[in-house]
């Protein structure tokens, strides 16, 4: 494209590129054996000059990280002066190097400090497993720009001819292919005179500029905070050549996926639909509504339209009388207005799922994100190809390492970017699982950017700069505006809250129950209410660790503490006795009510005591399962980064409801379970034989007989996804039979094909079948 090239020009150019490729993308076309696909490799022009100022800097584009960068008066200004800020292009990537390509950007520096990290253009950005999304957390790849009034291209230098101080300038990269390398040319000219102010050629490997492509901030610096370089603005970036290949469906927004539940209220409001539509963070004069339609008799009518929560950047639908007895098309519509005046229509579609009856109901269930894995592609496919009829994800969709960058707990507007940008990871992974499927969605603690959470009841930390981690003492460590903007990104589209009122200190409330394919869900948050340990007069990690394991401490359990609250084991014990409109019950939380781990972060390192289960403090983990054991329920968690399969004994061994404690999508702290090694007793082995198994008194003195544990090996790979299926990653997956009155559970690897037979597709001692009366003790399972 020739430097000359005028923006109407460059855009009219770029529309009829996607025109034109526009018909290929969605057709079939026909194809014999002389037959050579074409790809598309229509050029990419940045939109910034035509979007209005706001923190997102668009759907084209992936930002490192989200809270550093904003657009303004159309351009991407980056905010940090730390270093390797960057931001991605989602559609172009380079996968040809026997082909051209030229790469141009003017940049321009707002701001001057004590170090200069320059910036440019990152080539060759790619990891282990070749995935797009995944290369855009990368912090290296070979960097062409300039700074310190130099040229750069990989490391090689040339001055300038005239200083450039705050000009802006245009950087010109042009490629050409040379037998297995590729030579690099960088011109730099002043970009108000085009005025060439210096040249560069440098020959590299042809390798090295395979991947994305990102434009960069002070990118010959750390990325740790502190660094006090420059700041730097963006426009007129330019890709083309027949080395990039272009791929639309990369873009991710501005709508960037839906979530929705389905549920029979059992009142005049019949099947209650409530759905949730995320954008990015949008600003003040952008468009601030989103649009739901629905297809009837072929064409689209539009029910809904509701505005965007400022803080969450979530728009929330609910339709009563929803006729639930067939599946239907919906659409959300996001119109993006631009400063010229004209509107962009993004649309983000899916199914409505009929309430599933006559047959089984089948659920995938999920926790525990670390995106050492990210975008977990095995366990999103393995998911799809199992087409389950609801999907429920335990909690710890994010965690605080996501992505780089660090924390920001305060103020509250980059902190809520900080995290927002972390939770479109889950999103990015997970959306096509749950653009058809009804979603539960469960927030735990790393959601709320904390190590641990006991939450007694809504309170914040009194002294929190003594826990920055958040790890250690109880009460929440952010704001009440940003613990209820996190709820709102996970749980606005559940069911109807039993009983909304917010805690004293204003923190949302959520849960309730859900009847969905004649199966009933109770919804609840295990740590909202959980007393903390420092009121219980215990230390985490330092209580016990003396102590003998078969030693059963009584000061460790007062009689006074709290698990579920009182409100929720209310709302439990009329869920129950609560029969109307379904035949078989579950209970969803986030983790198990056990301390089903003996060894953590190796299985070298014994600890005693996991305040962080939700088998602790006792006494109120023996009054939830008294409670819940009337409704023959199944409980379904997750958090431990640890499969396990078991019974609940609160009177005696298997008195009680069973647990499947699901492995995680990507476990990260690993735990072990292995009583055997330390010689804790065991009686009533299964019959599979399997070690460490049986009837145990676990080290807060519960009774619990484990069936089945899925132990990890020491995660050692360097590709993440062989490392993640090291460590025990994968998913659960639960088989809700109505007429037999049975429930099947799955506990599938990270690393498989559930769609190849083979029998280390799963855990040992999974699948297994229980019946609904041995959730009450009346046990037939050996």
């Amino acid at each position: 494209m020739s430097e000359h090239l005028s923006r109407r020009s460059a855009l009219k150019f770029v529309a009829a590129g996607v025109a034109a490729t526009g018909v290929a993308c969605t057709s079939s076309t026909y194809k014999n054996s002389n037959y050579v696909e074409l790809k598309n490799h229509s050029p990419m022009l940045d939109k910034w000059q035509n979007t209005e100022d706001r923190p997102w800097v668009g759907g084209d584009y992936w930002a490192n990280p989200m809270e550093d960068w904003h657009i303004v008066n159309g351009g991407a200004e980056c905010k940090s002066s730390d270093g390797k800020r960057s931001i991605h292009s989602l559609t172009h990537q380079l996968t040809d190097s026997t082909q051209a390509f030229n790469v141009s950007v003017v940049v321009q520096q707002i701001e001057n400090n004590k170090n200069n990290g320059g910036a440019g253009i990152r080539l060759g950005v790619k990891n282990e497993i070749n995935d797009y999304r995944s290369s855009c957390f990368v912090q290296q790849g070979l960097d062409v720009g300039v700074f310190n009034q130099q040229l750069s291209i990989a490391g090689k230098t040339a001055s300038l001819t005239k200083a450039i101080d705050k000009q802006a300038v245009k950087l010109e990269l042009s490629a050409t292919p040379q037998f297995g390398a590729v030579l690099l040319n960088l011109s730099v000219s002043l970009f108000a005179t085009g005025e060439v102010i210096g040249q560069l050629n440098h020959l590299v490997p042809a390798d090295e500029v395979i991947g994305n492509v990102a434009v960069v901030s002070n990118f010959s610096l750390h990325s740790k905070a502190g660094q006090q370089a420059g700041k730097y603005r963006f426009t007129h970036w330019i890709l083309s050549g027949d080395a990039f290949e272009v791929s639309p469906e990369h873009k991710f927004g501005p709508l960037l996926w839906t979530m929705y539940s389905l549920s029979d209220s059992r009142s005049q409001e019949g099947f209650v639909m409530k759905l949730s539509a995320f954008t990015g963070p949008m600003g003040g004069n952008n468009n601030q509504l989103v649009e739901l339609q629905i297809q009837r008799e072929g064409q689209w009518i539009a029910i809904d339209r509701q505005k965007l929560d400022p803080d969450a950047w979530v728009a929330n639908f609910r339709v009563p009388n929803w006729q639930e007895k067939s599946d239907a098309q919906f659409r959300v519509i996001y119109n993006e207005k631009h400063i010229d005046g004209t509107v962009t229509p993004d649309v983000w579609s899916g199914v409505i799922q009929a309430n599933p009856v006559g047959r089984p109901l089948r659920m995938a269930a999920l926790t525990c994100q670390n995106d050492y894995s990210f975008p977990y592609a095995p366990v999103a496919e393995n998911v799809k190809k199992l087409n389950p009829d609801l999907v429920f994800f335990s909690g710890d969709q994010i965690y605080e390492s996501h992505g780089g960058f660090g924390i920001i707990r305060t103020p509250f507007e980059p902190a809520i970017q900080n995290y927002l940008r972390k939770f479109y990871q889950f999103g990015w992974a997970f959306r096509e699982v749950m653009r058809d499927q009804p979603t539960i969605c469960l927030p735990d603690d790393h959601d709320v950017l904390q190590g641990n959470l006991w939450g007694e009841g809504g309170a914040l930390k009194k002294d929190p700069a003594s826990d920055p981690t958040a790890s250690l003492t109880g009460g929440y460590i952010e704001s009440v505006r940003f613990v209820n903007a996190v709820h709102r990104t996970c749980v606005s589209h559940h069911p109807d809250a039993y009983d909304p009122t917010p805690n004293p200190s204003g923190i949302s409330c959520y849960y309730g129950d859900m009847v969905y394919g004649n199966v009933g869900f109770a919804i609840l948050a295990d740590r909202q209410w959980k007393t903390g340990p420092e009121q219980a007069g215990v230390v985490v990690g330092e209580t016990g660790l003396d102590e003998d394991p078969n030693f059963i401490n009584p000061a460790i359990n007062p009689t006074n503490s709290v698990l579920l609250g009182e409100r929720q084991e209310n709302f439990l014990a009329k869920w129950s006795r609560d029969w109307r409109g379904h035949s078989l019950k579950a209970v969803l939380s986030q983790t198990v009510f056990a301390g089903i781990a003996t060894h953590q972060p190796s299985p070298d390192r014994y600890l005693k005591y996991d305040f962080d289960s939700s088998g602790w403090p006792r006494p109120a983990r023996d009054s939830a399962v008294e409670i819940m054991r009337e409704s023959k329920a199944l409980h379904i968690c997750g958090d431990t980064h640890l499969g396990s399969l078991a019974q609940y004994g609160v009177n005696k061994q298997r008195d009680s409801n069973w647990s499947f404690c699901t492995p995680a999508i990507s476990a990260g702290w690993p735990r072990f379970w292995v009583p055997d090694q330390i010689g804790i007793p065991h009686q009533n082995r299964p019959a599979h034989g399997l070690a460490q198994t049986g009837e145990y008194i676990d080290a807060f003195g519960n009774k619990m007989y484990v069936y089945a544990v899925g132990i990890p090996e020491i995660g050692q790979s360097k590709n993440r996804y062989v490392k993640a299926h090291e460590k025990g990653s994968g998913f659960g997956f639960i088989t809700f039979d109505t007429e037999k009155l049975t429930y099947t559970m799955d506990a599938y690897r990270f690393l498989i094909d559930v769609n190849v037979e083979s029998s280390n597709n799963q855990f040992k001692g999974w699948p297994v079948t229980i019946h609904q009366e041995e959730n009450i003790g009346v046990n037939r399972l050996t």
